[in-house]
């Protein structure tokens, strides 16, 4: 027999208006069906509808996990400075890492990810490459102090991470359990019911080269993404682009200082030299580490990639108001024409052809239009700087990208040797030799998972779960809370749970239409409706909840019928190659 639960004991305080905080409507759907509850900015209690859908996610990270040989183990949320300190770390993640000290004075964090404490682990323990390679993963709760916790489970300060770490003795290694982790996380997407797509993406905080996001398409997502029919995607901090430009000056001509007083925008610029603004280059200045000064040149009517930035200039610092007075440059007019000694100049590879640029003078209130490459000024470096969007060249066949808006549920990163060598984690080769360990680190995040499948999922009514992850399956709702109709219901509820069927009965003594508002909310993925009439007329009513069909079944099919539609709903969401 499955779950068969009555609604009258199910703790599930359900409310009837939006919460005022909630700006989403995973988090306000979420918080109006008794599932979860605000404990403190960004931290939330799961009630028990919440945690079985939660429970149900883990179930299938981790079936997902063992089918490729990745182990279970649990790690300590709180771990200790000093391994934060080996990797370089505790200097560098920032206020997010959430410190504090035990009552002898010693230094611990709240661990946002777990890469440093796996890393002392197994260094300790794998001695040989006979060992190797060994997948380990975990499913635990992680803490990272944002500084503005926001949109319920999608941005919270704690949250449910499924985090696993593979260590190997060869690039070829590693990148056979990358691709193999890549197929698990798109088949858990699938079983989640997720539309996602797998893109191109930058490590952040974690580090390595090579990193892969899974983004579930919604338009609540914070991400940008770009994409090509060809299957080309990434994630816009990462996006190579091709731009296309169209200036409307194509023969050289004088370079020539013009007076532009009062001039703060690209807008203002172009509008006073009566030309169009992508004739225009702004220019944004870094830093490197020894001291030398960087100018970024990219089209007036684009934006300057950060990332990008620090790929083509490694090191570099973009300048804040203060370093402008310590260069004594002009922070509204600044150019490639004869920047101060040393400045690296480096252009949007957009910009090569081009023979005619608007840009700053290195003075105040001036700018010079007609400024040719190479005969006005030199570009050290011809590079992909801006920030792709929509409607811009495909890298990889040509086309047109379009966008898309994401939230991120997993993402998957070679690490290589970033916290072997800083850690000293080494093993033996086959010659004896000490080796640091090649690595990689997987992440899913389980909570946000659940708040990306309401997101896509959800209508006027309430929640629509995906069969595979609802807290339960079928509903059953006897319109009336005695006689004919509760005893039928009853039974139904009973026959559907001796069929292994998770089944909630809705035994509680309210009006119809509660039942069905609360049914609609919490997102019962079928309901069986009985009623006095149906009975009368031998049959009960099935609802698909997430198409909203409603059909007559004859009462002695009922139980085949809903057990035979939650099949064909779970086989829909079979893992499938969606995304190849």
């Amino acid at each position: 027999m499955a779950v068969a639960l009555r609604m009258s004991s199910i703790y599930a305080p359900t409310l009837k208006e939006d919460p005022a905080e909630a700006e989403l409507a995973s988090h306000r759907l979420l918080l109006r069906a008794g599932m979860i509850r605000k404990t403190a900015a960004g931290i939330y209690s799961f009630l028990p509808l919440g945690w079985r859908a939660i429970v149900k996610i883990q179930d299938i990270v981790r079936e997902e996990m063992d089918a490729i040989g990745s182990q279970e183990l649990l790690l300590p949320i709180v771990q200790p400075a000093e391994l934060w300190q080996e990797s370089g770390r505790w200097a560098d993640y920032g206020p997010e890492l959430a410190r504090l000290k035990d009552r002898a004075g010693r230094e611990f964090c709240l661990g946002p990810t777990h890469e440093e404490i796996i890393t002392s682990l197994v260094r300790s323990e794998v001695r040989s490459y006979r060992q190797l390679p060994l997948s380990l993963y975990q499913v635990n709760m992680k803490f990272r102090d944002e500084m503005r916790p926001r949109f319920g489970l999608l941005r919270g300060r704690e949250f449910i991470m499924k985090d696993a770490y593979s260590f190997h003795s060869s690039q070829e290694s590693l990148q056979e359990h990358y691709d193999a982790m890549g197929r698990a996380y798109a088949r858990i997407c699938e079983r989640l019911g997720l539309e996602y797509r797998p893109v191109e993406a930058e490590s952040g905080q974690i580090g390595g080269k090579v990193t892969t996001e899974y983004m579930a398409l919604a338009d609540a997502g914070e991400a940008a993404l770009v994409y090509c029919e060809c299957g080309y995607a990434a994630n816009e901090d990462a996006a190579s682009t091709v731009v296309v430009r169209h200036p409307s000056v194509t023969e050289p001509g004088a370079m020539t200082k013009v007076h532009t007083p009062d001039i703060r925008t690209i807008a203002e610029l172009a509008s006073f030299l009566d030309i169009h603004e992508h004739d225009t280059v702004k220019t944004m200045a870094g830093k490197l580490e020894d001291g030398r000064l960087v100018y970024f040149c990219v089209p007036g009517d684009r934006e300057l990639n950060p990332i990008k930035a620090g790929w083509a200039a490694p090191g570099v610092v973009l300048l804040d108001e203060a370093d402008f007075a310590t260069y004594g440059i002009p922070k509204g007019s600044l150019g490639p024409v004869a920047p101060p000694s040393g400045t690296l100049v480096v252009a949007d590879a957009s910009l090569q052809g081009d023979v005619s640029w608007g840009i700053g003078a290195n003075e105040d209130d001036h700018h010079f239009i007609g400024a040719q490459p190479e005969r006005d000024f030199t570009v050290a470096q011809w590079a992909d700087l801006v920030v792709a969007r929509p409607g811009d060249g495909c890298p990889t066949c040509g086309g047109v990208l379009a966008g898309a808006r994401g939230i991120e549920v997993s993402q998957i990163f070679q690490l290589g040797t970033k916290y072997s060598v800083s850690m000293g984690a080494t093993y033996a080769d086959e010659n004896g030799d000490e080796q640091p360990f090649l690595m990689g680190c997987y992440g899913v995040g389980v909570s946000r998972s659940m708040a990306a499948a309401i997101e896509q999922r959800n209508d006027e009514s309430g929640m629509a779960w995906p069969v595979t992850i609802a807290p339960l399956e079928v509903a059953v709702l006897p319109l009336n809370a005695d006689g004919e109709v509760f005893e039928v219901g009853e039974r139904i509820w009973r026959e559907l749970a001796d069929a292994g069927l998770e089944t909630v009965l809705d035994d509680r003594d309210e009006r119809a239409g509660v039942k069905f508002a609360d049914a609609d909310l919490i997102g019962w993925p079928f309901q069986v409706v009985i009623g006095k009439k149906g009975l009368a007329e031998g049959v009960l009513e099935v609802k698909d909840r997430a198409t909203g069909l409603r059909v007559s079944v004859p009462l002695a099919d009922a139980v085949a019928h809903v057990a035979r539609l939650v099949a064909e709903a779970k086989a829909a969401l079979a893992p499938v190659t969606l995304h190849p």
